[in-house]
């Protein structure tokens, strides 16, 4: 008896051994970051992206009602089908993420829908994958969540800000398209926005917001020092959008210089994906 339970530790610890000598090669042969990466000759999108491109008020609200409106109806149509739909979004800081979700959140039934703003993980997050608290939010058949930030995180801040180990957000790409093919599988519609703006209409709404009490809290020293880093972020964007943009999932760019343009363009993308699925059942 001594002897097999002998045997059976050493080839555990053989295994770990082989493990932990497996994992040090894999380090070694990724080159370190320099968080400027090559991906501008790679992938260069944002700066192909009109940011001129603008919508009067009357049109706007005009457009707005009957958005609003038919995605009403696509959500009730879609609950009766048991289609789901994850709609994330990612951007700039003060590129009017919260206001687009607003839009479309006013426009369904609250008792089908979840919005999930996203920061830092926080202490029991971090002992687990860093897709787990994700994929616990991943919708019922006919429900609907929206993610307020994303797993993007990984490949973006965790990258610029050397969070995470180089090997392992090179690695995330391909971790993030599995999850969510996974995903369209289940049948679940999974339409991202990334909201473009340039620098100098991101500077514009953080004075805004430092000089509005009602938006104060908004603005952080975090905010302003991320801008400091604009470059990085903006390639780290790029290689994103390049390498995660999939038949399944689709990156939708969103110009966001105008706030009545962009909320109409999530709105309208929104109902084109769900309409296109629903078609197909």
């Amino acid at each position: 008896m001594w002897m097999r339970r002998s045997l059976k530790f050493s080839t555990i610890v053989e295994e770990i051994n082989k493990a932990v000598a497996a994992f040090k090669a894999d380090k070694e042969t990724v080159k370190p970051s320099t968080n400027i990466s090559d991906s501008r000759r790679k992938y260069d999108i944002l700066s192909k992206v009109d940011l001129s491109k603008t919508i009067s008020k009357e049109e706007y609200k005009s457009k707005l009602d009957v958005y609003q409106k038919r995605l009403g109806e696509l959500q009730v149509e879609a609950f009766n089908k048991g289609v789901s739909a994850v709609l994330a979004f990612e951007g700039w800081d003060a590129g009017g993420k919260g206001g687009a979700i607003k839009r479309v959140t006013d426009a369904l039934d609250p008792l089908d829908f979840a919005v999930h703003p996203n920061s830092a993980p926080n202490q029991v997050e971090r002992m687990f994958h860093y897709l787990w608290r994700f994929w616990i939010h991943v919708p019922m058949p006919g429900y609907i969540a929206l993610f307020d930030r994303t797993w993007y995180g990984r490949v973006m801040v965790e990258r610029i800000e050397k969070l995470t180990p180089d090997v392992d957000w090179r690695r995330a790409y391909d971790e993030i398209n599995e999850m969510e093919k996974e995903w369209t599988e289940a049948n679940i519609v999974v339409l991202k926005f990334w909201l473009q703006i340039d620098k100098d209409e991101q500077a514009r709404r953080f004075r805004e917001r430092e000089n509005n009490p009602e938006k104060l809290w908004k603005i952080t020293e975090e905010d302003w020092r991320n801008r400091a880093k604009w470059g990085e972020y903006e390639d780290a964007v790029n290689e994103m959008l390049g390498r995660t943009n999939t038949d399944y999932a689709p990156w939708v760019i969103v110009e966001a210089n105008s706030k009545y343009y962009a909320r109409l363009k999530v709105l309208k993308a929104t109902i084109d994906a769900l309409e296109k699925k629903l078609k197909s059942k």
